[in-house]
């Protein structure tokens, strides 16, 4: 699979990655959208073609179907990715199993009955620690290839905005004039696209779902709402060589499951919070087509190796625009504050109750603070990096913030982004956990009464009392009776 399918190159690593870090940064390498050579199995470009690895381990006997199947994705006409290719080369990598040779099993009884047994236990636990209800109606384990099936609908919203931006900046770099004459090539390049970028997305879902070990791994709710979801046979994985027995880790697993579901599930405006924040990157994409002005009066376009050479030097590179930068820093800042309120209200649930606390804390914040499996799929995928480098810094905030202000005091900045802290705020928790703040819930609470007054008032005060029956009791509080009958 090439690392950068949409032509972007992985954003620089910290500074002490020193060279090897920058080498990842930057152009992504000759191949910017994952084409590419065309020839045969094997020839130039092979390794980066994923024509070449579906056709390249055929017998002959097997090439009529290959080539249906071309057929098929040359003729597709739907939206910016094949989500129908997607879908498929997903199940199959799935069906390969992992590297190491584990292979997807279905989920049995007593694997579902261990899950919503520990997804119970733990929301039990977390109603000491958090003033949010539970979010998970349901419990469900999932085999890999559940969680691929679950989880497509979120992946197509969050890849489809980046893929349609780079999709239309291919069309659209070329003259009017050449795009009339090329109207055939255009939409045959815009089916490739569609396959290519089906087959990539594909194969790192399909990897994926080999690592992760339930629906929240990368801080946004990959799974349907209200579902706390467990992989158990990437649980055993991930749980084999840490020394802890496999009840705890499940236990704490399901802790993180399920207060992400209350999060989620009782902060309405987050989710669109953090996909507005992917959309806004998607929408800062800015295509340099200069190399492309320069070549495209030399391109023959009865010389599809010439076009081929044109696409794998790297016409279409990505640039790094204030926009990308605002919303890459809103989406770090808000996945910093979500993963540090589950990390501290995690902790505050399992430290008195599971003797291995403390190592599976440091565990989960090393796999997401430095960019687990999850996090660099996701980096190839749309180009953005979901790492939560703050995630220290923010768990620090919130435990500040429950010792100065209590559950109810903490957990109460939820109600209106505007209340959270900010990027600045990570660098002086102390000055923001002793601020005083606007209490947008009462402010919500008079604007829902003066609502609800006007809809009686323009009932004309049937009973009379135009201002009786508020949601305190008390007559209206402009003039008490009357107010409705005016």
């Amino acid at each position: 699979m090439s690392d950068t399918p949409f032509g972007f190159g992985l954003p620089p690593e910290e500074p002490e990655d020193g060279d090897e870090g920058k080498k990842k940064g930057g152009q992504g390498g000759p191949n910017p959208f994952g084409f590419g050579g065309f020839g045969l199995p094997g020839g130039p470009g092979a390794g980066d073609n994923p024509f070449a690895a579906m056709f390249g381990a055929m017998n002959p006997a097997d090439l009529g179907a290959a080539f249906q199947q071309l057929g098929q994705m040359l003729s597709y006409e739907g939206g910016p990715v094949n989500w129908d290719m997607a879908k498929d080369v997903a199940r199959r990598t799935v069906a390969q199993g992992t590297q190491d040779g584990v292979k997807d099993t279905s989920v049995g009884i007593a694997e579902r009955s261990a899950v919503e047994e520990a997804v119970r236990l733990a929301d039990h636990w977390l109603d000491d620690v958090t003033s949010l209800p539970s979010g998970a109606t349901t419990a469900v384990a999932w085999s890999r290839a559940e969680w691929v099936e679950a989880t497509l609908p979120v992946w197509k919203e969050l890849v489809d905005p980046v893929a349609e931006r780079v999709g239309a900046a291919m069309g659209g770099v070329l003259p009017e004039e050449m795009q009339a004459m090329a109207g055939p090539l255009l939409g045959m390049m815009r089916s490739m696209g569609g396959a290519m970028f089906g087959q990539q997305i594909g194969q790192a879902v399909g990897v994926l779902a080999g690592e992760v070990v339930g629906s929240t791994d990368i801080g946004l709710p990959l799974g349907p709402a209200g579902k706390a979801a467990l992989l158990p046979l990437n649980i055993e994985g991930f749980g084999k060589d840490l020394g802890v027995p496999s009840e705890e880790v499940r236990l704490y697993l399901a802790l993180r499951e399920a207060a992400h579901a209350r999060l989620f599930a009782h902060v309405p405006w987050l989710r669109s919070h953090l996909f507005g924040a992917v959309e806004g990157y998607a929408r800062g994409i800015k295509v340099d087509t200069s190399k492309l002005e320069d070549v495209v009066g030399q391109i023959d376009p009865t010389n599809p190796e010439q076009l081929q050479e044109a696409l794998q030097g790297g016409m279409f590179q990505p640039q790094d625009t204030p926009e990308q930068k605002a919303a890459l820093a809103r989406l770090e800042t808000a996945l910093a504050l979500v993963e540090g309120w589950v990390d501290a209200v995690v902790h505050a649930a399992a430290k008195p109750r599971l003797s291995s606390a403390d190592a599976m804390r440091e565990t989960m914040r090393r796999r997401r603070a430095s960019g687990g499996p999850a996090e660099q799929t996701f980096a190839t995928l749309i180009g953005l990096e979901l790492r939560p480098r703050r995630l220290r810094d923010a768990s620090r905030l919130w435990a500040s913030l429950t010792d100065a202000r209590g559950v109810d005091g903490r957990d109460g900045l939820w109600e209106h982004p505007d209340m959270l802290p900010t990027a600045t705020d990570l660098d002086d928790p102390d000055g923001f956990v002793h601020r005083e703040h606007p209490d947008f819930s009462e402010l919500d609470k008079m604007l829902g009464e003066a609502a609800e007054q006007r809809g009686r008032d323009g009932k004309g005060g049937q009973d009379g009392k135009g201002g009786q029956g508020g949601t305190d009791g008390r007559e209206g509080e402009d003039g008490g009776e009357g107010e409705g009958a005016k």
